[in-house]
Formats: structure tokens, sequence, C-alpha cells
């Protein structure tokens, strides 16, 4: 087992354990990974604190697109979502 299939595994068995509305959870396939320079890292806490917010005027899936486009990541949205 890889470390991200080792964290996902892991991260989807503790959740299920706080509630219900968890019991269906279940992590897409793929994954992304992306750098933060140390000095951003406090705009980035804020995003993670504020995103059930920020999200009801931007999906994720929107969101998720801008951020490749602004930052010239190649993708084909045939297999960005499972």
């Amino acid at each position: 087992m890889d470390l991200i299939e080792e964290l996902k595994t892991h991260s989807s068995k503790w959740i299920k354990t706080k509630g219900v509305e968890y019991e269906k959870f279940y992590w897409q396939r793929g994954y992304g990974g992306f750098s933060v320079q140390h000095t951003q890292t406090d705009i980035v806490k804020h995003y993670i604190e504020t995103q059930d917010q920020h999200h009801k005027h931007i999906s994720f899936k929107e969101e998720y697109l801008i951020f490749l486009k602004e930052n010239d990541i190649d993708y084909d949205e045939r297999y960005v979502w499972d």
C-alpha cells in the first residue's frame, strides 16, 4: 500500500466514526498535491476554516478548475472527477 492510499484508508475509517452523516464517506480515486510557501500558510488556514461559507458562493468543482487554469496546470477534465 502506498502512502497516499494508506492515508486515505485511515482517514476514511476515522471520519466514519464521527457520526451517521459520514457513514457513506469515500475518497475519489485520484488525488492532487500542491505546495504552499510558508509565508502563505495563514491564508491557507483561513481558507480551510471558512471554506463552508466560501463554497456557498462557488462550488469546489468550479474553484478547482479556476485554480488549475490560473496556475497553468494542464488537465483533461474527463480524468479530473470520478
